[in-house]
C-alpha cells in the first residue's frame, strides 16, 4: 500500500518573500520619512520676509537682529522669528470707535467714550473732543522689547497730551479757529514723548474728528455760537461799508489837496512872474522915467480899451464926438 504525503507550501521560499517585500516597502517609507524631515527642515531654517515688514531674529530669548525684507535662513529650533508690518499705518481712535469702513460709507459704534473725549479748557469749560492718531512702527526691536504694551502706552501718552494742549486754549478756540493748531501742537508733544522712552513709534497724523460742546448744554452754546456769527456778520458788513467809505473820501481829499497845491503854484509861479516883470519895468524907469512912464500908460490903457465893445470919448472942448480905435462899431455922438 503506497502512501503519498501531501505537499504543504514551501516555508522558506514564503519567508524570504516576506522579508524581500518589506525591504521594498521599507525603503519607499524611508524615502517619505526622510524627504518630510528635509521638508520640514528647511521649513524650520528657511524663512520669508515680506515687502512691508520686517522681522526680530531671538535666539533662547535673547534678541539677534533684525532682517530686512528677503529670504533668510535661521538655525531650527533654537531661533524664533516675530514678523511685524513697519509699513503700514496704524490707527488709533479716541471717543469714538469705527464699526465698519466701506467704500460708500463709515459706520461708526453706538458706545460712549466720555472718559477718552471730555475735556477741560482753558477757560474752565468743557469740550468734547474725538480725535485720531495714525503712526508706523520705525524700530520693530524697540516697539517689540522696549514696552510691554505699546499700543496702551500709545493711547496713554495720546490722551495725556491732547488733555495738556486743550487746557492751554479758550473753550472758543477749541470748537472752532484753533483745531488744526491743537492737532499740530499734540503731534509734536507726542513725538517728543515716545521718542524719551525710546518706543520705536513715528506718529504720522494727528487729526481731531468732531470737537463738540457737551450735550448738556450743545442748545445754549448753539445760540451762543449763532449770536456770536451774527456779530461777526455785522462787524464784516461795516468793514465792507468802511472800505466802501473812506477810501473814496480819501480819494476825493487828495484830488482837492493836489487842486489846491496846484492852484497854490500857479499863484507862486505868477507872483514870480509879476515880481520879475516889476523888476524889469523898473529897471528901465531908472534909465528913462517919462518914456517909461509914457509907454506903461499907454499899455495900461491898451488892455483897458481892449475889454470894450464900444469906446466913446467926452471932452469939454470938442463940440462933437469921435470913435477911437477903428476896429470900434456903433459909437454915438453926445454933446
Amino acid at each position: 500500500m503506497s502512501f503519498q504525503q501531501n505537499q504543504g507550501p514551501d516555508f522558506d521560499q514564503e519567508i524570504r518573500k516576506f522579508f524581500e517585500s518589506f525591504r521594498r516597502n521599507f525603503k519607499g517609507i524611508g524615502i517619505a520619512i526622510l524627504a518630510v524631515f528635509l521638508i520640514v527642515m528647511a521649513r524650520a531654517t528657511i524663512y520669508t520676509v515680506e515687502p512691508d515688514e520686517e522681522a526680530i531674529v531671538i535666539r533662547l530669548g535673547k534678541y539677534q537682529e533684525t532682517t530686512s525684507p528677503g529670504l533668510h535662513f535661521k538655525i531650527p529650533f533654537i531661533e524664533i522669528v516675530e514678523k511685524i508690518k513697519t509699513t503700514i499705518v496704524h490707527q488709533a481712535e479716541f471717543g469714538f470707535r469705527t464699526k465698519r469702513t466701506t467704500y460708500r460709507r463709515t459706520q461708526y459704534s453706538d458706545d460712549t467714550f466720555d472718559n477718552e473725549s471730555l475735556m477741560v479748557t482753558g477757560d474752565l469749560n468743557v469740550a468734547d473732543v474725538q480725535w485720531v492718531v495714525q503712526y508706523k512702527i520705525s524700530d520693530p526691536f524697540k516697539y517689540k522689547f522696549q514696552t510691554r504694551d505699546p499700543e496702551r502706552n500709545i493711547r496713554d501718552i495720546s490722551e495725556s497730551i491732547m488733555r495738556r494742549v486743550v487746557g492751554d486754549r479758550l473753550v472758543t478756540d477749541v470748537l472752532t479757529i484753533g483745531r488744526v493748531e491743537i492737532a499740530s501742537k499734540a503731534k509734536v508733544h507726542m513725538q517728543e514723548v515716545l521718542d524719551r522712552y525710546d518706543m520705536g513709534i513715528s506718529i504720522q497724523t494727528v487729526k481731531l474728528q468732531d470737537v463738540n460742546p457737551p450735550e448738556s448744554v450743545k442748545a445754549s452754546f448753539n445760540e451762543v455760537n449763532e449770536a456770536k456769527q451774527e456779530q461777526e456778520k455785522v462787524i464784516n458788513q461795516a468793514e465792507r461799508r468802511y472800505n466802501e467809505v473812506i477810501p473814496e473820501a480819501r480819494g476825493k481829499a487828495d484830488k482837492l489837496i493836489q487842486t489846491a497845491e496846484g492852484y497854490g503854484m500857479a499863484l507862486i509861479n505868477r507872483s514870480k512872474g509879476d515880481a520879475a516883470k516889476f523888476l524889469s519895468v523898473l529897471k528901465e524907469y531908472k534909465r528913462a522915467p517919462l518914456i517909461t512912464r509914457k509907454r506903461l500908460y499907454l499899455e495900461t490903457m491898451e488892455e483897458i480899451f481892449a475889454r470894450m465893445e464900444n469906446i466913446t470919448i467926452v471932452d469939454s472942448e470938442v463940440k462933437g464926438l469921435m470913435p477911437v480905435f477903428g476896429n470900434m462899431k456903433g459909437a454915438t455922438s453926445e454933446k
